[in-house]
C-alpha cells in the first residue's frame, strides 16, 4: 500500500515537470506547441485512416486504430518537445564561454569520449578549443570566431597528428561567423562522421592524446593504436 501511496504521489511530480519543460519552451521557441500539435493531430489522422480501411466496419478495431493513433501522436509529440527542449536549452548559453564543453558533456553519443574542459584557452578572449575522440576519429571544436580561434585549432591539430599519426582529424568551429556549426547541431555533425576506429582504438587514442595535458614524453616508433590501456592493479 505503501508503495502504491508513493508512485502516485510521484506522478504528479513528472507531469510538472513535463509542462515546465513545455513553458520553457514555448517560451524560448513559440513554434514549437505547434509542432506537438501537428505530430498529434497527424498521428490521429493517420489512426483513422488505418482504422476505416482495415477496420472492417467493426466498431472494436476502429476505436483500437483511433486510440492507436493517438497514443502515436502522443508519443511523438512527446519526441517532438524533447528535440525542440534540448534546442532552446541550448539557445539560452549558445556564444558564452563553456557552451561547447557543456554540450560535450551532455550530448555526446556512447561511441564518443569528451571532455567539458578546453584543451586550448586564449586567457584574454576566453575562446577555446575542445578535443572529442570517438569512431570517426579526433574532433577538434574552435569556440569562438574563426579567425582567432585558427592559430590555436591549428596548433592542437600539429599536437594530435605528432601523437596520434594515423587518426583522421576532423575540425569544426562553433561560434558567430555564418559557415559556424550551431551550437545544437553539433553532436549531430560529429556522428555523421564516417567511421574510422573501432572502439579499443578510440580508448587507446584516447588515452594517448590525455598525456598531452601533463606533456609525457612518447616513445618514437610506438603505434598508439596498438597500445594497450594498462589494467587496473
Amino acid at each position: 500500500m505503501a508503495r502504491k501511496d508513493t508512485a502516485e504521489a510521484k506522478e504528479p511530480g513528472r507531469i510538472k515537470q513535463m509542462w515546465q519543460v513545455f513553458q520553457m519552451t514555448r517560451r524560448y521557441d513559440p513554434r514549437a506547441q505547434w509542432y506537438m500539435l501537428g505530430t498529434l493531430l497527424l498521428g490521429i489522422v493517420l489512426g483513422l485512416v488505418v482504422a476505416f480501411t482495415l477496420g472492417g466496419g467493426d466498431v472494436f478495431s476502429i476505436v483500437l486504430w483511433v486510440v492507436a493513433g493517438l497514443l502515436l501522436g502522443a508519443l511523438g509529440a512527446i519526441i517532438v518537445l524533447g528535440r525542440r527542449a534540448e534546442r532552446a536549452a541550448y539557445s539560452q548559453i549558445e556564444g558564452q564561454p563553456g557552451a561547447v564543453g557543456a554540450v560535450l558533456r551532455s550530448s555526446l553519443k556512447r561511441s564518443w569520449r569528451g571532455s567539458e574542459m578546453p584543451v586550448a584557452v586564449n586567457g584574454r578572449t576566453r575562446d577555446a578549443v575542445y578535443r572529442a575522440v570517438g569512431r570517426g576519429g579526433v574532433v577538434l571544436i574552435g569556440e569562438g570566431p574563426e579567425s582567432r580561434t585558427r592559430k590555436m585549432v591549428e596548433d592542437e591539430r600539429r599536437k594530435v597528428a605528432r601523437i596520434v599519426p594515423n587518426v583522421p582529424i576532423n575540425v569544426f568551429n562553433v561560434g558567430p561567423d555564418s559557415d559556424a556549426v550551431p551550437l545544437h547541431k553539433l553532436s549531430g555533425r560529429m556522428a555523421k562522421i564516417k567511421v574510422a576506429l573501432t572502439k579499443p582504438e578510440v580508448l587507446a587514442v584516447d588515452n594517448r592524446l590525455t598525456s598531452l595535458g601533463t606533456q609525457m614524453p612518447i616513445p618514437k616508433g610506438v603505434d598508439p593504436l596498438k597500445v594497450r590501456p594498462q589494467r587496473a592493479r
